[in-house]
Protein backbone atom coordinates (compact mmCIF):
# COMPACT_ATOMS: atom_id res chain seq x y z
CA UNK A 1 0.00 0.00 0.00
CA UNK A 2 2.91 2.35 0.76
CA UNK A 3 4.30 1.86 -2.77
CA UNK A 4 0.95 3.00 -4.20
CA UNK A 5 1.09 6.23 -2.20
CA UNK A 6 4.72 6.82 -3.16
CA UNK A 7 3.82 6.60 -6.84
CA UNK A 8 1.05 9.18 -6.52
CA UNK A 9 2.87 11.58 -4.21
CA UNK A 10 4.32 13.50 -7.18
CA UNK A 11 0.86 13.76 -8.78
CA UNK A 12 -0.64 15.04 -5.53
CA UNK A 13 2.12 17.62 -5.10
CA UNK A 14 1.74 18.80 -8.71
CA UNK A 15 -2.03 19.15 -8.26
CA UNK A 16 -1.61 21.14 -5.05
CA UNK A 17 1.06 23.42 -6.55
CA UNK A 18 -1.10 23.92 -9.66
CA UNK A 19 -4.13 24.89 -7.58
CA UNK A 20 -2.05 27.32 -5.49
CA UNK A 21 -0.65 28.95 -8.65
CA UNK A 22 -4.10 29.36 -10.20
CA UNK A 23 -5.59 30.86 -7.02
CA UNK A 24 -2.58 33.18 -6.67
CA UNK A 25 -2.96 34.35 -10.28
CA UNK A 26 -6.67 35.05 -9.83
CA UNK A 27 -6.15 36.97 -6.59
CA UNK A 28 -3.23 38.88 -8.09
CA UNK A 29 -5.28 39.86 -11.13
CA UNK A 30 -8.13 41.10 -8.93
CA UNK A 31 -5.81 43.15 -6.73
CA UNK A 32 -3.38 44.54 -9.33
CA UNK A 33 -5.48 45.01 -12.48
CA UNK A 34 -7.02 48.42 -13.10
CA UNK A 35 -10.80 48.46 -13.06
CA UNK A 36 -13.02 51.33 -14.11
CA UNK A 37 -16.73 50.64 -14.48
CA UNK A 38 -18.71 52.74 -16.89
CA UNK A 39 -21.27 52.69 -19.67
CA UNK A 40 -18.62 52.70 -22.41
CA UNK A 41 -16.75 49.83 -20.81
CA UNK A 42 -19.93 47.75 -20.43
CA UNK A 43 -20.83 48.12 -24.12
CA UNK A 44 -20.00 44.96 -26.10
CA UNK A 45 -17.31 45.39 -28.72
CA UNK A 46 -18.35 44.41 -32.22
CA UNK A 47 -15.70 45.15 -34.86
CA UNK A 48 -15.36 48.79 -33.79
CA UNK A 49 -19.03 49.56 -34.43
CA UNK A 50 -21.80 50.01 -31.92
CA UNK A 51 -23.97 46.90 -31.73
CA UNK A 52 -27.43 47.15 -33.21
CA UNK A 53 -30.26 45.17 -31.65
CA UNK A 54 -30.20 42.91 -28.64
CA UNK A 55 -26.89 41.92 -27.18
CA UNK A 56 -27.98 38.45 -26.16
CA UNK A 57 -29.47 36.22 -28.80
CA UNK A 58 -31.39 33.06 -28.15
CA UNK A 59 -30.07 29.85 -29.60
CA UNK A 60 -32.60 27.16 -30.40
CA UNK A 61 -32.52 24.09 -28.19
CA UNK A 62 -32.12 21.90 -31.29
CA UNK A 63 -28.44 22.89 -31.52
CA UNK A 64 -27.84 21.76 -27.95
CA UNK A 65 -29.52 18.44 -28.63
CA UNK A 66 -27.33 17.88 -31.70
CA UNK A 67 -24.27 18.72 -29.61
CA UNK A 68 -25.26 16.27 -26.87
CA UNK A 69 -25.97 13.51 -29.40
CA UNK A 70 -22.61 14.17 -31.03
CA UNK A 71 -20.86 13.89 -27.67
CA UNK A 72 -22.65 10.64 -26.86
CA UNK A 73 -21.52 8.98 -30.07
CA UNK A 74 -18.08 10.55 -29.86
CA UNK A 75 -17.63 8.98 -26.42
CA UNK A 76 -18.87 5.69 -27.85
CA UNK A 77 -16.16 5.84 -30.50
CA UNK A 78 -13.53 6.67 -27.88
CA UNK A 79 -14.49 3.56 -25.90
CA UNK A 80 -15.07 1.33 -28.92
CA UNK A 81 -11.72 1.66 -30.71
CA UNK A 82 -9.42 0.62 -27.84
CA UNK A 83 -11.83 -2.18 -26.97
CA UNK A 84 -11.79 -3.44 -30.57
CA UNK A 85 -8.00 -3.53 -30.59
CA UNK A 86 -7.79 -5.63 -27.43
CA UNK A 87 -10.99 -7.71 -27.70
CA UNK A 88 -9.11 -10.97 -28.25
CA UNK A 89 -7.18 -10.60 -25.01
CA UNK A 90 -9.81 -9.35 -22.58
CA UNK A 91 -12.35 -12.15 -22.64
CA UNK A 92 -16.07 -12.77 -22.94
CA UNK A 93 -17.12 -10.49 -20.08
CA UNK A 94 -15.72 -7.46 -21.88
CA UNK A 95 -17.48 -8.56 -25.08
CA UNK A 96 -20.86 -8.74 -23.36
CA UNK A 97 -20.22 -5.46 -21.54
CA UNK A 98 -19.50 -3.71 -24.83
CA UNK A 99 -22.56 -5.25 -26.47
CA UNK A 100 -24.68 -3.93 -23.59
CA UNK A 101 -23.01 -0.51 -23.94
CA UNK A 102 -23.79 -0.39 -27.67
CA UNK A 103 -27.39 -1.56 -27.09
CA UNK A 104 -27.95 1.21 -24.51
CA UNK A 105 -26.55 3.85 -26.87
CA UNK A 106 -28.61 2.39 -29.72
CA UNK A 107 -31.73 2.65 -27.56
CA UNK A 108 -30.89 6.30 -26.93
CA UNK A 109 -30.46 6.91 -30.64
CA UNK A 110 -33.76 5.13 -31.35
CA UNK A 111 -35.52 7.29 -28.76
CA UNK A 112 -34.06 10.48 -30.26
CA UNK A 113 -35.06 9.34 -33.74
CA UNK A 114 -38.60 8.49 -32.58
CA UNK A 115 -38.98 11.94 -30.98
CA UNK A 116 -37.91 13.60 -34.25
CA UNK A 117 -34.76 15.16 -32.83
CA UNK A 118 -32.67 14.16 -35.84
CA UNK A 119 -34.95 15.87 -38.36
CA UNK A 120 -33.72 19.26 -39.44
CA UNK A 121 -36.63 21.68 -39.88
Amino acid sequence: MQALFDNYLAVLLAAIIGCVLVVTAIIGAKLLAPYAAGREKATPYECGMLPIGRVRTQIHVRYYIYAILFLIFDVEAVFLFPWAVSVAHIGETALYSMILFIVILGAGLGYAWKKGVLEWK
